[in-house]
């Protein structure tokens, strides 16, 4: 397609200390769709795990394609923006991929749920997902649970 980048220089799994595409790519393989981003460690010093949901940072934002799996600092309950599932395990400020659409599997259990609910990083633990609740105010929907118990969400992260 015109105007969309179709090569890149870094594999789906590889992490980097120096970026090999740059920030904010988008790249479709099949049905998939996946966007490179900077990993930080945020107040809590956690490392990325592969499979885990990342946030964006609260404070740098969307724009900044930075991201973490510690839930505080990508803004806490209510107002967290959850921006796709690592690709590899990353730590402070590596570079890697995170998918954002299609069918994938967690390495790390939903909060709660079951098959067909929609999935909000609203009042979720580091790393994972939770089940939209109406009594609460509503997160952004992010994913939808396809199988609970094989941790497989249909992703829907915002680009």
């Amino acid at each position: 397609m015109p105007g969309h980048k179709t090569a890149f220089v870094s594999a789906l799994t590889e992490v980097t200390t120096v970026a090999k595409d740059q920030l904010g790519d988008i790249r479709w393989v099949g049905n998939k769709c996946y966007k490179y981003v900077q990993y930080d460690e945020a107040t809590a010093a956690v490392d990325g795990v592969a499979g885990e949901v990342a946030y964006y940072i609260i404070d740098t934002g969307y724009g900044a394609n930075v991201v973490t799996s510690d839930l505080s600092d990508g803004g806490g309950a209510g107002a967290v923006i959850a921006a796709g599932v690592l690709q590899g395990a990353m730590s402070q400020d590596e570079y890697g991929w995170i998918q954002i659409k299609g069918l994938a599997v967690l390495t790390i259990a939903l909060t709660a749920g079951a098959d067909g609910n929609a999935l909000t990083p609203q009042g979720s633990a580091d790393g994972t997902l939770d089940v939209v609740v109406t009594t609460v105010a509503l997160g952004h929907i992010c994913a939808y649970i396809v199988d609970v118990t094989a941790k497989e969400i249909l992703c829907d992260f915002p680009f």
